[in-house]
């Protein structure tokens, strides 16, 4: 089963941790005389700061702070943003109960092929 709060809490963490890394690699991207590197320092730090990060300020284990540090660099916001609200668990999609008014039922009897719009 899919655990979508740990995957929000996961987001929420990189998401703390992509300021802190913008911040970071804002400040010392001077260091790169060619622009073609930077990506791949960004995603160094991001993975490496996230390891710590993750470890010294969570109960997260190694693996998942792997996952914070890629969020980070994926950029952790975007990927919340788009997709709050549109998790839920399974539990919770079960536990909904479907109710569709008459007014929204097709009569299938009607096979006239005339169309019944009101003008």
């Amino acid at each position: 089963m899919f655990n979508f709060d740990y995957l929000k809490e996961l987001l929420l963490i990189a998401i703390a941790l992509s300021a802190i890394t913008c911040t970071f690699i804002q400040k010392t991207k001077f260091l790169f005389k060619s622009s073609k590197f930077i990506t791949l320092y960004s995603f160094i730090i991001n993975i490496l700061i996230g390891i710590i990060f993750s470890i010294t300020f969570t109960s997260i284990s190694f693996p998942q702070s792997i996952w914070i540090g890629l969020f980070s660099f994926l950029g952790a916001d975007s990927i919340y943003k788009s997709l709050e609200g549109k998790l839920a668990s399974y539990s919770d999609i079960i536990s909904k109960n479907i109710s569709i008014s008459k007014d929204n039922i097709i009569n299938k009897e009607d096979y006239s092929g005339e169309t019944n719009l009101s003008k």
